[in-house]
């Protein structure tokens, strides 16, 4: 967002302490009871919407008879929920894409139609541990920890093509132009490949300096192409071009603002803030283009606007703001109201 970076200057810069406390709950219950972002009496720029956790949540039902038979069966549609939501995504045309680690299976939600499809295997191989998943065109795009590979698979759960080649445990995976950009945690690398798997490129190795990485977990991709990956065990986000050239890096461990414990997820709205997921914080820290921090939200717990091990976020065209909570078994789903 050249030019400006604020969020209503998120009306918190002067007391970036303050707000941060009371996203961690330390001030009281008033964070707690009201899942909104400052908390009151300012007027909120972070608004808590909903839960998603099972397929009626997005108004989805199965088909007529299987209704029926699950009925007869004494089987409801609640088990197809999720378990320990993980990877998250949102395709083109604003669908939630989600891994679960608990069943094995990749989630796609969408949600204009109200539809949830879920599969547990491709072409009759299951996943070992889905950890992250896109969407480009037909094709499913899911990283697979487990199998030490990414899978592609179409609407039918038919396997396209299986990338293998360069990877040991991926971790992250985004979509820039038509190249796929995947994080390998072991190999402390950023892959790319085209969308049919060809090998492209490779960036970043083992290190603490700029552009080398500790464990690399998540990544997203902003609007200006720029890429953004979680360098989980060196407590930063790392800022590249979209041909990989490192720009910047902001964070570090620590317990105050701006510092992170274990930044999971990564995400870009589209005036330029990022979004960071912690999961020892349980909380979403939101910065400026320059690393700056603006605002907090989420605690740790189990009502609305807390957490427990949040990972993954994306965020919508339209301000949606969507976090895996995984021991919460749900998906949390917020919007910014605040000015661009």
């Amino acid at each position: 967002m050249p030019g400006n970076t604020s969020i209503r200057q998120f009306r918190c810069l002067p007391a970036a302490l303050g707000l941060w406390l009371s996203g961690l709950g330390v001030l009281g219950s008033q964070a707690a009871t009201a899942p909104a972002w400052p908390p009151p009496p300012a007027p909120p720029d972070i608004v808590y919407v909903r839960d998603i956790a099972v397929p009626k949540d997005i108004g989805a039902k199965a088909p007529f008879f299987k209704r029926m038979a699950n009925r007869i069966a004494g089987v409801t549609m609640d088990v197809q929920g999720l378990s320990r939501p993980f990877g998250l995504s949102l395709d083109d045309s604003g669908n939630l894409l989600v891994t679960d680690t608990g069943t094995g299976a990749v989630c796609w939600l969408d949600l204009a139609h109200k539809k949830w499809q879920r599969w547990t295997a491709a072409s009759g191989r299951r996943f070992v541990s889905p950890v992250a998943a896109v969407r480009r065109g037909q094709t499913f795009y899911v990283a697979d920890s487990g199998r030490a590979a990414v899978v592609a698979f179409d609407e039918k759960g038919r396997e396209q093509f299986e990338i293998t080649n360069a990877l040991a445990r991926p971790a992250g995976i985004a979509v820039l132009d038509d190249r796929l950009l995947i994080v390998d945690s072991a190999l402390h690398q950023v892959v790319v490949c085209g969308l049919h798997g060809e090998f492209i490129s490779k960036f970043g190795h083992r290190g603490a300096g700029p552009g080398e990485f500790n464990f690399p977990t998540h990544i997203a991709v902003d609007d200006r192409r720029q890429i953004y990956v979680t360098d989980s065990l060196s407590d930063r986000i790392q800022v590249f071009t979209g041909d990989g050239q490192f720009v910047r890096a902001f964070g570090s461990v620590g317990d105050g603002p701006g510092h992170f414990s274990r930044p999971k997820g990564v995400a870009v709205d589209h005036a330029g803030h990022v979004y960071v997921v912690d999961a020892v914080f349980g909380n979403v820290q939101i910065f400026d283009d320059q690393g700056r921090l603006l605002l907090a939200f989420g605690q740790n717990g189990s009502a609305v606007g807390e957490f427990s091990l949040p990972n993954a976020i994306a965020i919508s065209a339209g301000n949606e703001i969507y976090v895996t909570d995984v021991y919460n078994h749900r998906l949390q789903m917020f919007r910014y109201t605040g000015k661009e």
